[in-house]
């Protein structure tokens, strides 16, 4: 037996406008200094975005539906590699820079001498 599940009109608005406001809940408690790295560790989830307008598209029948998934799955890749890139300058930041001795890239404390004149 197989059944099909649809979730159209008021029913899609409400779950879209429910999922909107938890976002916006959710985010809005976390402090600014977390906001770089909790979007650095959440990619995956763009990486559902695209899977899910994706499924949209595949499944349109309307030149309308498919417009929307054309756009859910461009925007969604774009919020992939818009993470990505953010990720990579974040992790660019903790780079050591080619001019620290051995013991500065493990983590030790650098010792400078000073010049007295």
């Amino acid at each position: 037996m197989e059944y099909q599940i649809t979730i159209t009109g008021f029913v899609a608005l409400y779950v879209f406008m429910l999922a909107a406001f938890t976002g916006w809940v959710i985010i809005g408690k976390v402090p600014a200094i977390l906001h770089t790295p909790l979007m650095s560790g959440s990619n995956f989830v763009h990486g559902i975005v695209v899977v899910g307008g994706i499924f949209a598209l595949l499944n349109a029948s309307t030149r309308l539906e498919q417009a929307i998934g054309f756009f859910a799955v461009l925007l969604g890749a774009g919020n992939v590699a818009g993470g990505y890139a953010v990720t990579a300058r974040m992790l660019a930041m903790f780079q050591p820079s080619g001019h620290e001795s051995t013991h500065a890239k493990h983590g030790h404390a650098k010792i400078s001498h000073i010049k007295k004149g």
